[in-house]
């Protein structure tokens, strides 16, 4: 298992390359930001193929599916603030230590949770930025042939 730091760097690589798209996307670099979302779709097809076998398939729709998440993080948030108060009332030694496990079990899925929404939202800025060039492709066409 990676250690939190070693996740944390991971995300911010993660997060580099939603910035290098975005500069992409500024430059109008198409067959980049094609590349790039190809790239991305065929990780997220694995990240889904993987999900799915770990668990049971999601029956809500987008918005119901965000809501139960929030519910469940704020939930473990509240169940690991009352187990970290309860372990500074019992100064266990034991139970300190399950305790830190747990967090940073809990730490490497909130990681986890984060590089997905980054590939979410990397992948519909390369959309948003394709659709644009498509439009302003279509407009100038227009344009010049009037």
């Amino acid at each position: 298992m990676k250690t939190l730091s070693e996740q944390l760097n991971d995300l911010a690589a993660h997060a580099k390359e939603a910035e290098d798209v975005a500069a992409a996307m500024r430059d109008k670099n198409q067959a980049a930001l094609d590349n790039q979302r190809e790239q991305i779709k065929t990780k997220m097809d694995r990240q889904k193929t993987a999900a799915q076998k770990s668990a049971s398939a999601a029956k809500n729709d987008a918005q119901e599916w965000w809501n139960q998440v929030r519910t469940d993080i704020n939930e473990k948030l509240t169940e690991l603030r009352s187990k970290r108060d309860q372990h500074r009332a019992e100064r266990d030694v034991r139970h300190a230590e399950h305790q830190a496990e747990e967090a940073e079990l809990d730490a490497a899925d909130a990681i986890d949770f984060a590089e997905w929404a980054i590939d979410q939202a990397e992948y519909a800025v390369i959309d948003a930025a394709l659709a644009r060039a498509d439009a302003d492709q279509l407009a100038a066409a227009e344009a010049s042939s009037h």
